[in-house]
């Protein structure tokens, strides 16, 4: 079911970044030839900024994520399996404040527009409350992934294991 999420993630990502592309490369061309298309730079943003929380969600599945493990990466499997787990508890409060606060920006942007395009800054604004469900949902899949396979000491939450695997292996 993971492989199924991060195909999806990842085939959602690419669509999103080759419309960006092409909307802004088109825009570009059209603003050239004198016809600007004013709503393309709103659409390319709103477009990025979903783009920003599905990477960070498919990141954070794949335990890719920049982290500073100077300290902690000398202790034992299972302590560094505790700290992960403390720090996943306060990541996810996190989450949920910052998806309860997205939430209401949300409901205040209803009727506000975005810019030219005549869309509701509401599709911008939800991104937040739902990268941030997505990404607590991730969270709980490597706990309980790492908690599950405690005993062979191969699964962290927010570490990789072997630490230097690349990301295209498990694809």
């Amino acid at each position: 079911m993971g492989r199924r999420i991060a195909q999806f993630e990842l085939v959602i990502g690419t669509g999103l970044l080759a419309v960006i592309v092409v909307l802004v490369f088109i825009a570009s061309v059209m603003r050239f030839v004198g016809y600007p298309l004013i709503w393309s730079v709103d659409l390319a943003q709103l477009l990025f900024i979903w783009l920003c929380f599905v990477g960070a969600t498919r990141a954070m599945r794949e335990r890719a994520h920049l982290g500073v493990d100077l300290l902690i990466r000398y202790v034992g499997h299972r302590n560094r399996l505790i700290v992960e787990t403390v720090l996943a508890v306060i990541f996810i409060a996190f989450m949920a404040v910052l998806a309860w606060e997205g939430y209401l920006l949300t409901m205040l942007n209803r009727e506000r527009l975005f810019g030219d395009s005549g869309l509701s800054y509401a599709y911008v604004t939800i991104a937040v409350p739902v990268g941030c469900i997505f990404l607590t949902l991730a969270i709980l899949a490597n706990a309980r992934e790492a908690w599950s396979n405690r005993a062979d000491g191969k699964a962290l939450i927010f570490t990789r294991a072997n630490g230097d695997a690349d990301i295209r292996e498990e694809i």
